[in-house]
């Protein structure tokens, strides 16, 4: 098959805690990492790093606003932004009053960008 289209409440999308929906294993792809949270008003997300697994990933803000504290600073996002974190670094995501919808994308950092220079 060329493509893979999910909606939003596809039953192959398995969720953790009805927060962290693992998009990747739903569409099959083996490039890059990518899921999506759905963090209600006030939530805190699991403190971490990504050490294990090497990657970087980046937070695309969907929906709602909050915050990531970052190796102790703390970084307010709203929908929109997009956040860029090393995989050594520890992250934490808590939600605004509206809670949070974002997107995460992960993988190995390589030594150059292998894609187009330009469009």
């Amino acid at each position: 098959m060329a493509y893979t289209h999910l909606r939003a409440d596809d039953p192959a999308i398995e969720s953790f805690r009805g927060v962290f929906f693992k998009m990747r294993q739903a569409l099959g792809t083996t490039a890059f990492g990518i899921n999506e949270l759905r963090m209600p008003p006030g939530f805190e997300g699991l403190e971490h790093d990504e050490t294990e697994t090497g990657h970087e990933e980046v937070y695309l803000v969907v929906e709602g606003a909050g915050a990531f504290t970052v190796d102790g600073e703390v970084v307010g996002v709203a929908a929109g932004d997009y956040l860029r974190v090393d995989p050594a670094s520890t992250r934490q995501a808590v939600t605004g009053p509206d809670g949070m919808r974002f997107i995460v994308v992960a993988g190995k950092p390589r030594p150059a960008y292998d894609g187009r220079a330009s469009l």
